[in-house]
């Protein structure tokens, strides 16, 4: 795509020269990358999102999607500011749009938009399940970055109900 040729020859890669002319390519056909931090127009008409991304993720880095939140919290000033209308929920374990090894990775988050777009009742957590042969064997609440659940100390490990949401410690 970036050379024109559908013969191109990954090998040919030009580091120097090549990813700035996809990034150019990129930004300019408008749907490859969505980077702006500049969603004012977006928050003013009232609009809402909620992204979800895998920490098991292996093709698209789990840390750009929190690099892209830290950088509309810069734009906009504040967490506060950004979680008026943007939601980020980071799945520990799960892959590219689900699965990975006790990934918590069935979750309904248009439920979650529909919440909020319809009836203003912004998601602070998401309830999510391991499902292993049909059968739930694991549910914990996935929290909106930069939070994440932490068990209460006491009760199941397995139970969604034992753990809170806190402000991650290492962010």
């Amino acid at each position: 795509m970036v050379a024109g040729d559908p013969a191109w020859d990954f090998r040919t890669l030009n580091y120097e020269t090549d990813v700035a002319k996809a990034e150019a390519l990129d930004q300019s056909v408008g749907q490859f990358v969505a980077n702006d931090p500049d969603l004012r127009p977006f928050k003013k008409r009232g609009g809402k999102i909620i992204q979800y991304h895998g920490f098991g993720e292996p093709e698209i880095a789990s840390e750009d999607s929190i690099r892209y939140y830290d950088r509309l919290v810069k734009h906009f000033g504040h967490v506060r500011d950004v979680d008026e209308f943007y939601r980020l929920y980071m799945v520990p374990g799960m892959g590219h749009c689900g699965g990975g090894a006790g990934a918590t990775d069935q979750f309904d988050m248009i439920a979650a938009l529909e919440g909020w777009v319809e009836r203003g009742v912004a998601p602070t957590s998401v309830l999510a399940s391991q499902v292993t042969n049909g059968v739930t064997v694991r549910t914990r609440p996935l929290c909106p970055y930069p939070q994440v659940a932490q068990w209460k100390g006491s009760g199941n490990t397995d139970e969604a109900a034992n753990f809170a949401c806190v402000k991650d410690t290492d962010r």
